[in-house]
């Protein structure tokens, strides 16, 4: 089986090999490739929809790049939330196209400090961008490994276990494929 993940970032491309790897024989043998293509959002995602909009995307277009079985897609991304200290949390998204369905999943969810989100709603510029402005990493690179997941956990949770999750919960529907139908509810 060959699986195309629809981003060149490191920290993605392993968060769905590890990912498949917990479901054990059903992806024995997978080949897992990162392949380059447009999110077709915004550079910082903002609400549930861009950040679904972007997977789904991603997984389309990783699917349609080569000879695979299968294209994910994982976007991240922040969305309103009420009751928060900064109004906003944090979530991937992941999307598996198999050519004709997505299945989708998300991670869990976190909190940036409200200066962060302030600075991204007020400059535009992405969470990335605001962290190394505000000094909590030298290099960008810090995004495909520990990610700011990684910097406000203490190291608890990193990146790639955080966009993890994600291909977890999308995978439901895969494995259990019979019970996910088409029909409208």
């Amino acid at each position: 089986m060959k699986i195309f993940v629809g981003s060149a970032n490191k920290g993605k491309i392993e968060a769905v090999r590890r990912g498949i790897a917990r479901y054990g024989d059903v992806f024995e043998g997978a080949v897992v490739e990162g392949v380059e293509v447009e999110s077709g959002v915004g550079s910082q995602p903002m609400g549930l929809d861009e950040i679904v909009k972007g997977a789904i995307n991603r997984a389309k277009l990783a699917y349609e790049s080569g000879e695979g079985d299968l294209g994910f897609g994982l976007e991240s991304g922040i969305f309103l939330v009420p009751y928060t200290k900064s109004d906003y949390m944090d979530t991937t998204a992941c999307a598996i196209y198999d050519g004709a369905n997505f299945h989708l999943g998300l991670s869990s969810c976190f909190e940036y400090p409200r200066e962060m989100i302030k600075r991204v709603l007020k400059e535009g510029k992405e969470i990335t961008d605001v962290a190394l402005d505000m000094g909590f990493s030298e290099s960008r690179d810090f995004r495909e490994n520990s990610g700011m997941v990684g910097i406000l956990t203490k190291g608890v949770v990193s990146r790639v276990t955080f966009s993890e999750q994600a291909v977890w919960m999308a995978m439901i529907h895969l494995v259990n494929g019979t019970l996910y139908s088409e029909e409208e509810l």
